[in-house]
């Protein structure tokens, strides 16, 4: 039940058969219902939250970009992290670029994998530089299974967007009582 993701929270564990993505989303939810972001309130908490989510997510983003490279662009590029950042306004960011020479001649921006906590924000979010429209070419089956994990992001991120569109109130898991199956 998505709704006990919460009730393990205190001890990191879950007994939640939900998806990771969708575990991390219902986490975004209630931080939004509950003003809170990994159960701190104050700023200083969360950019505490967010410099060592910046290091656990450092080789995760290398990799994704490090097989673009080996198997898109032969090895031709190099990918560039910035490490955590504090901006002007205060905000703090960390990005990992990925350019090549051929990128660079066409005057694009690289590929870019980009966490940022705003100053405003309640809580840090991912983005990259120009995502939108993501590439369809399904002729299989196993071509329609391979899309699994980027249509899991395209559906986060929709759903995310909406409750920034409304609000959390929207999200039944966030918002309904616990059910006594979930409480134990």
């Amino acid at each position: 039940m998505a709704i006990s993701i919460m009730n393990k929270r205190e001890t990191g564990e879950t007994e939640s058969s939900a998806p990771g993505h969708l575990t991390a989303l219902i986490r975004h939810f209630i931080d939004l219902r509950d003003g809170t972001h990994g159960r701190s309130v104050s700023r200083h908490d969360k950019e505490t939250h967010f410099a060592h989510a910046v290091e656990l997510l450092a080789p995760v983003a290398r990799q994704a970009l490090d097989e673009i490279n080996t198997h898109l662009l032969l090895d031709t590029g190099k990918v560039v992290a910035t490490g955590l950042q504090r901006g002007a306004d205060g905000s703090l960011s960390a990005s990992w670029d990925l350019a090549w020479p051929e990128q660079k001649k066409a005057g694009v921006a690289p590929v870019t994998l980009y966490a940022y906590y705003g100053i405003d924000f309640l809580h840090p979010h991912l983005r990259g530089a120009t995502v939108r429209d993501w590439p369809l070419n399904v002729f299989t089956v196993h071509d329609a299974a391979d899309q699994l994990p980027i249509m899991r992001a395209i559906a986060t991120s929709d759903l995310h967007n909406l409750v920034f569109q409304s609000d959390y109130r929207i999200i039944p898991a966030v918002t309904r009582p616990l059910m006594p199956e979930s409480r134990s």
